[in-house]
């Protein structure tokens, strides 16, 4: 069984969604997708006042590549749903916009 660790990320937008930017969150890595799903609530009610609106999403990685990240990419629709994705040397590691290649990648 591969064990799963999970990154939250926060971002912070305008009223209009035109404007975000990421937010920090005091605990941004879980052992589990399940530990990040149960602290996103309240980690985002701990970041209300900072934007108008706050979004945030789990994004389930394997733990071998924790280290390896060189980016997130991210960008927020205009409905209001944030898109973000792991990439380590330029490669796509996990992905919520799309399918992932492994199931153990899903997205919680």
């Amino acid at each position: 069984m591969e064990h799963i660790a999970a990154l939250l990320f926060v971002v912070g937008c305008s009223s209009t969604m035109a404007d975000c930017r990421e937010l920090e969150v005091p605990v941004s890595v879980f052992e589990t997708a399940q530990a990040c799903v149960a602290e996103k609530p309240f980690a985002l009610g701990d970041l209300q006042g900072q934007a108008p609106r706050i979004i945030g999403k789990c994004l389930a990685v394997d733990p071998a590549l924790e280290d390896d990240y060189d980016r997130i990419d991210w960008n927020v629709r205009p409905d209001g749903t944030l898109v973000a994705s792991l990439e380590v040397s330029g490669m796509l590691v996990a992905s919520n916009g799309g399918r992932p290649e492994k199931d153990y990648l899903k997205q919680q």
